[in-house]
């Protein structure tokens, strides 16, 4: 499943959140600059990375102040390097300082989080594997983190537990086997809806295509016992490998005829990438 950008108005209602978290009741700073003071900055890299967040980074000005424009060198998705202006704004002095942080929170992480998935997908480059993010994002802002995700090259798994069924080992417990917990889904499911199932093992695997599986995922694999399962399936599901899953090893893992790579670093290990507001 891919994902579009998060509307007007989701956008709208997080940035108000991330404004009132950090103004409160206003912004006591701020107010050593005359009310009437206007300026213009600049956005500047300071590594190389792959641009994501400028909706948010928008709205926050725009709650700020509308009369604040931004004139972009680069677009979300974009590679930029170190040195490169990706913005300059001009407008009320006031608002620029007190939106700054909040603005550049946004940027800078969803940024960080669009290029660790770059990396992810060039590693993979020509295999023709997917590589998916999952629901191990930062509490509250999943929606923003998964377009990062999908602006840096990777592919968006399911959004919730609302839109997908996934089964996995205690649902297998719970249910009483794979077989039955896998029926059971199948049955149930809301038409459009994909059915996945997790399997620790071959014999399992084996239970799961019996049973009608059409996809997989198959949870921490080694290499041979994943050339194994690819065999074992001849494609008669789609096969997910998961867990342990790093740049260092994910070129071999892709290599072994799998579908799709999951990666829950793409969202829950997030490292800021280093950018900077300038008054100029």
């Amino acid at each position: 499943m891919s994902l579009i950008p998060p509307v007007a108005e989701q956008i709208a209602a997080q940035v108000r959140l991330a404004l009132d978290e950090d103004l409160g009741s206003g912004d006591l700073t701020a107010q050593l600059i005359p009310e009437s003071d206007m300026t213009s900055v600049q956005v500047i890299c300071r590594e190389e990375a792959v641009l994501c967040g400028i909706p948010w980074f928008e709205q926050v000005f725009q709650q700020l102040d509308p009369s604040i424009k931004g004139n972009w060198s680069a677009e979300d998705g974009d590679r930029v390097g170190p040195g490169r202006v990706l913005c300059q704004l001009q407008g009320n002095t006031r608002a620029l300082l007190s939106g700054e942080r909040s603005a550049l929170n946004y940027l800078q992480m969803l940024s960080g989080t669009a290029t660790l998935a770059r990396r992810y997908a060039d590693a993979v480059d020509g295999t023709g594997v997917r590589i998916l993010d999952t629901r191990k994002t930062l509490p509250g802002l999943r929606l923003q983190q998964k377009y990062a995700v999908a602006c840096g090259g990777c592919h968006n798994h399911r959004i919730g537990l609302y839109d997908a069924i996934l089964i996995k080992e205690n649902h297998i417990i719970a249910a009483g086997s794979v077989s039955s917990a896998l029926q059971m889904a199948l049955q149930m499911a809301p038409s459009g809806v994909e059915v996945e199932i997790e399997v620790e093992g071959l014999d399992e695997l084996e239970q799961a295509l019996a049973a009608g599986a059409v996809r997989v995922l198959l949870d921490n694999f080694e290499l041979e016992l994943l050339r194994e399962a690819v065999q074992l399936s001849a494609g008669r599901a789609r096969l997910e490998a998961s867990g342990g899953i790093s740049l260092e090893n994910i070129r071999a893992i892709a290599e072994t005829g799998i579908n799709d790579i999951s990666v829950g670093a793409l969202t829950k290990d997030v490292t800021a990438i280093d950018l900077s507001m300038r008054f100029v």
